[in-house]
């Protein structure tokens, strides 16, 4: 493996957490005896770009500096091939991070992670989730989170989680089950009123809601959360429950563990990894050990 490696760097990251957090990250893999050099972009499609190229050249990892977000790039570079990935988590959310239990906002503690996984050999491989040509390692959600982040991705008067929250009264405000028409694993088409479904490979959205509590990320399996069609008052009820992933024990929500799903909505989009994917319908699709990461 080469000593070289590259830091693949946001500096908007929370807030300019992204910038500050690559130098303490970058020094602690220096000095565990490794070369590094900095990956910026001057948009997400230059970023990716100069990710992949790092990658194409034989750079010995690439570890991502930012939120989830960053992350999310740095899995469209690294899936697939034989390159580690490793995390430097610090955005907002951090849900990838989470979930592979790495250092969160401590750049020094997680270059100094990577390192020693690297000298070690340590490398964890994960499932990826994939749609169409897009890569996920969290959460892809559709329904009402899904419009909470549309409303909030409109609201620029206003910044901050304060936003977000907002935007889900907004939409409870305007709630309505969703006519979902959902596939598992190539089965039969089910037509159902659901108010959100979420496909986790990870367990954790939107900065640590356990939607897919029980998501494992190398079982070769989703768990997809589906929250049925309820009230607006028991969705109220439910909603605060997926900070601690006790809604999983809610009647109005059924977990299925599967290989692929198909959805289909009218007028919803879907993001992953909090990233928007699209308007559906769409097949997502767990592929076993997609990448190998730098954690425990």
């Amino acid at each position: 493996m080469t000593s070289e490696i590259t830091l693949f760097v946001n500096p908007t990251a929370g807030s300019g957490r992204g910038a500050r957090a690559a130098q303490p990250a970058a020094s602690a893999l220096r000095d565990a005896g490794f070369s590094v050099r900095t990956v910026l972009g001057e948009d997400a499609d230059d970023a990716l770009r100069r990710a992949r190229e790092a990658v194409a050249g034989g750079t010995g990892a690439l570890i991502a500096v930012g939120g989830d977000g960053m992350m999310s790039l740095a899995l469209q570079a690294v899936a697939g091939t034989s390159t580690p990935l490793g995390a430097v988590a610090v955005g907002t959310g951090n849900d990838f991070a989470r979930a592979l239990g790495l250092p969160v906002r401590d750049p020094s503690a997680a270059g100094r992670l990577a390192a020693e996984a690297l000298k070690a050999g340590a490398l964890r491989p994960i499932d990826l989730g994939r749609a169409g040509e897009r890569w996920f390692g969290s959460v892809l959600a559709s329904g009402f989170d899904s419009r909470v982040n549309d409303r909030g991705n409109r609201m620029r008067w206003i910044g901050g989680r304060f936003k977000y929250d907002l935007a889900i009264l907004a939409e409870l405000a305007a709630f309505r089950p969703i006519p979902y028409r959902v596939r598992l694993d190539g089965g039969p088409v089910r037509e159902i009123e659901a108010a959100l479904i979420a496909v986790g490979n990870g367990t954790t959205y939107g900065g640590g809601m356990r939607i897919c509590a029980d998501a494992v990320m190398d079982d070769g399996l989703f768990d997809v959360t589906v929250v049925g069609d309820c009230s607006r008052t028991t969705l109220l009820k439910v909603f605060p429950k997926v900070y601690r992933g006790t809604h999983l024990a809610h009647p109005a929500v059924t977990v299925h563990r599967v290989s692929s799903i198909e959805l289909a909505a009218p007028g919803v989009t879907a993001y992953a990894d909090g990233e928007p994917l699209g308007a559906l319908p769409l097949t997502a699709t767990c592929v076993p050990g997609a990448v190998r990461v730098l954690a425990p």
